[in-house]
């Protein structure tokens, strides 16, 4: 009996290393789809720069989801994500510039996947007044197949609307 439990305590302990060991994150910048991935994210870009919505659209899964870029949803499928580039893209020129790539594989994590990082500046430039607005962003995209699957966008939204005009007014604090 007390080889049974032994044998059974030393079965627990290795499956106990084995499944702590399991749910470690782990985090590479150097993997075999990292080059195909910057690559994609690399033509995005420049579709947009270029106003190729065909080319924007072309890159994206069939059910693919962007976050944060704006026309008031929190979401956009691809569908709509077309439509908010055509928008765009009649309305304004882009510019992009100082665009800065980093791919890292995320493994044994909430975030699992092939994730491509890009920083840089969109100037945007208004096709009706000739005002210039420096929009600087950041997008994490995950790419899968060499297609994006899904994208986050990140942009000082703050600053974009007060360099186009908008004011922002603080809250009344007053007690009433």
């Amino acid at each position: 009996m007390k080889r049974v439990k032994i044998t059974l305590l030393i079965v627990a302990m290795a499956f106990g290393a084995t499944f702590s060991n399991a749910q470690q994150p782990s985090v590479t910048l150097d993997f075999d789809n990292g080059k195909t991935a910057m690559e994609t994210l690399k033509k995005y870009v420049t579709a947009i720069q270029n106003a190729d919505v065909e080319n924007i659209s072309n890159l994206m899964t069939k059910d693919a989801m962007v976050y944060g870029l704006g026309s008031g949803l929190d979401s956009l499928n691809v569908t709509q994500h077309k439509d908010y580039w055509i928008n765009s893209l009649a309305n304004y020129n882009h510019n992009i510039s100082k665009d800065l790539y980093l791919p890292v594989k995320v493994e044994n994590s909430w975030n699992e996947g092939e994730w491509l990082l890009t920083w840089g500046v969109n100037t945007l430039e208004n096709n009706k007044t000739g005002v210039v607005t420096p929009v600087p962003y950041h997008i994490a995209a995950v790419v899968k197949d060499d297609k994006i699957a899904a994208m986050y966008y990140y942009l000082d939204y703050i600053s974009l609307l007060t360099k186009q005009g908008y004011t922002v007014i603080p809250p009344d604090t007053a007690k009433k």
